[in-house]
């Protein structure tokens, strides 16, 4: 993985995917001229909220996972170990918003890349679009 054209997505990101269809069709209508990636552990991390989304709406669950499935096809998940060099700079940049956010930090520092999100977290820290 180089520096190029491409974004980190976060798990919020990921969920909306699942839940909608904008997020999904943006994923699709660009993954031939943007590479996306995420954290490992935002799939993880999607994969423990979207249940109890989906049946607090009265969908099933699975078709969520089938859906968030999909989604990896279109969104490359980046091994803990490769992004673990940047852990600490990271921290460093995220410390005064959300320390647990680190992970999309530190991805996004080792591609090179700017980070898709809506979490606020992010704003003002010069990694989100």
């Amino acid at each position: 993985m180089t520096a190029g054209r491409g974004l980190v997505v976060d798990a919020n990101i990921l969920i909306r995917a699942v839940l909608g269809r904008r997020v999904r069709s943006l994923l699709e209508t660009y993954e031939e001229s943007v590479a996306f990636y995420t954290p490992d552990i935002c799939f993880r991390d999607a994969r423990e909220y979207i249940p109890d989304i989906l049946a607090s709406r009265g969908v099933d669950p699975q078709a969520g996972f089938i859906l968030l499935e999909q989604i990896g096809l279109l969104v490359q998940p980046v091994d803990h170990a490769l992004y673990l060099d940047f852990e600490q700079l990271a921290r460093e940049r995220i410390a005064a918003r959300d320390i647990d956010d680190w992970p999309i930090v530190a991805t996004a520092l080792m591609l090179q890349i700017p980070v898709w999100t809506e979490d606020q977290d992010f704003f003002g820290s010069g990694l989100s679009t």
